[in-house]
């Protein structure tokens, strides 16, 4: 279930003003079996999208593979038209601030204060000016609020397209 994105975000890396604060993840399950990763890696890239940031998470039968992409709609239909089982959420992605020797722990300190868990986070392969984050929390709403307020950068899904 996704939820729908709010009509701001001003402090994103590309600075619209209007762009959405959030990007959007396919989590595919997959088969564990030899060469299905390497199958999933080409079907999305095959397409016009590019893969911005990948987690895999293994068990013994099965994996779990979370991806962020420069164009969800085409992904979306790359993945259904390829029968990939999936769902699709809603993260935020966050650039880890250069000046600060902690960058993970004044994200985590922020988002704390205001007491939101974050579920998951893993990093994105390539950014518009550097290390990012994205992070899977209680309130995407309320947390990109209150890390735009903090200072932080947000990255929106334009700020990806454009490192393509």
């Amino acid at each position: 279930m996704t939820e729908s994105q709010p009509p701001y975000g001003a402090a994103t890396a590309s600075g619209a003003g209007f762009e959405g604060t959030r990007v959007r993840q396919f989590t595919i399950f997959l088969a564990n079996k030899v060469g299905r990763l390497q199958q999933l890696v080409r079907t999305l890239e095959a397409s016009t999208s590019r893969i911005a940031a990948l987690a895999i998470e293994e068990s013994a039968d099965s994996a779990l593979v979370r991806c962020v992409v420069t164009d969800p709609d085409i992904s979306r239909e790359t993945l259904r038209d390829a029968n990939f089982m999936f769902t699709e959420t809603d993260l935020l992605a966050v650039e880890l601030p250069v000046n600060n020797p902690q960058p993970l722990i004044s994200i985590c300190s922020a988002l704390l204060a205001a007491e939101i868990n974050i579920h998951y986070a893993y990093p994105l392969l390539f950014t518009p000016r550097g290390p990012s984050l994205v992070v899977y929390v209680d309130d995407p709403t309320l947390s990109a609020r209150l890390l735009i307020r903090k200072g932080f950068t947000l990255i929106g899904i334009t700020d990806l397209q454009n490192q393509q």
